[in-house]
């Protein structure tokens, strides 16, 4: 039976009234991720959303001048929760719930800006962080600020210590979890985007994308898998492209590793698909695209790399 809307709302998920003063509901620092475990490990693939975190510490947005919807808008707003079937297909789900905005675990710890933390050192040219999109984000979409004015060194560590190094520590123990009993990983890492991103990709057969796969241009998988995987998201009739204009992040990158057996593959989804982004409520048929997901997430938890012989349980 396909679940109602309300089942695959996120619990924790941020609800505003219709006054511009509204703030986002303020939540002491918890645990920097949630880790979702299946019955009986039988994929060697580890599920990541380190984006969809919505938890907002009260420290933080006591400093923020953006209104509530903006501060949002770098959320990854339900991947976590259009992922959330893998446990179901023998695979972990690692989410964060630290947001974005707050720390971004799709960065090098060493992405620190200069223009926002007072102390960090330029490191040589790096458009991410020239941009304000470092581990510590300066802005959120469209370039918005996310503060005035800077913040110390030490509040930076801080973030790193509570939310960054947390999860990477984690994802590391799943994949190599996976590798151990399986003889190879494989790393879906979990993304949406805004709808107006699509239009820097290429036309696929006169259309839009609305997947996009990233695997680095081949360096952070097997071929197997980012061909599996477009076969999967086109037979349940998702527009698919390939690297462009998302070729994969630092996540991927970092850990996709296919010469040591463990292979990375980046997952973008369009947001207007399943949500509205405006008001970030789920659209009318966001059941039927979860379901589809659903779908893409069972093949893709028993895709298999056949040049690996299965290690034993």
């Amino acid at each position: 039976m396909r679940r109602g809307v309300q089942a695959l709302l996120p619990a924790r998920i941020l609800h505003y009234s219709a006054q511009p003063s509204h703030r986002p509901e303020c939540r002491p620092l918890t645990s920097a991720f949630t880790l979702s475990e299946p019955s009986r490990w039988t994929s060697p693939a580890v599920f990541s959303s380190p984006h969809s975190g919505d938890r907002y510490p009260a420290e933080f947005l006591a400093t923020t001048e953006l209104d509530p919807m903006s501060i949002r808008s770098s959320e990854d707003a339900f991947v976590d929760r259009l992922f959330a079937t893998a446990p179901s297909h023998g695979a972990p789900l690692l989410a964060a719930t630290l947001p974005r905005a707050y720390v971004d675990l799709n960065r090098g710890a060493d992405e620190l800006d200069p223009a926002l933390i007072v102390g960090a050192q330029r490191r040589g040219a790096n458009p991410r962080v020239a941009a304000g999109l470092g581990v510590i984000p300066r802005v959120v979409s469209e370039g918005r600020p996310i503060r005035s004015g800077k913040i110390p060194l030490r509040e930076a560590f801080r973030r790193l210590r509570h939310g960054y190094h947390p999860y990477h520590a984690q994802l590391d123990t799943l994949l190599a979890r996976q590798r151990d009993a399986f003889g190879h990983a494989i790393l879906i890492d979990c993304h949406s985007m805004p709808h107006d991103a699509v239009g820097a990709a290429p036309l696929v057969r006169g259309r839009r994308p609305e997947v996009i796969l990233g695997d680095r241009f081949g360096a952070a998988c097997g071929r197997w898998l980012i061909d599996g995987a477009a076969e999967l998201f086109a037979g349940q009739g998702f527009v698919v492209a390939r690297n462009a204009p998302f070729a994969g992040g630092y996540i991927t990158q970092q850990y996709g590793r296919p010469a040591r057996g463990v292979h990375a593959l980046q997952i973008e989804i369009d947001r207007a698909l399943y949500m509205d982004e405006r008001r970030l409520a789920p659209r009318h048929d966001y059941d039927d695209v979860a379901a589809r997901i659903d779908a893409v997430v069972a093949g893709l938890s028993r895709l298999m790399d056949a040049a690996t012989p299965l290690a034993a349980e």
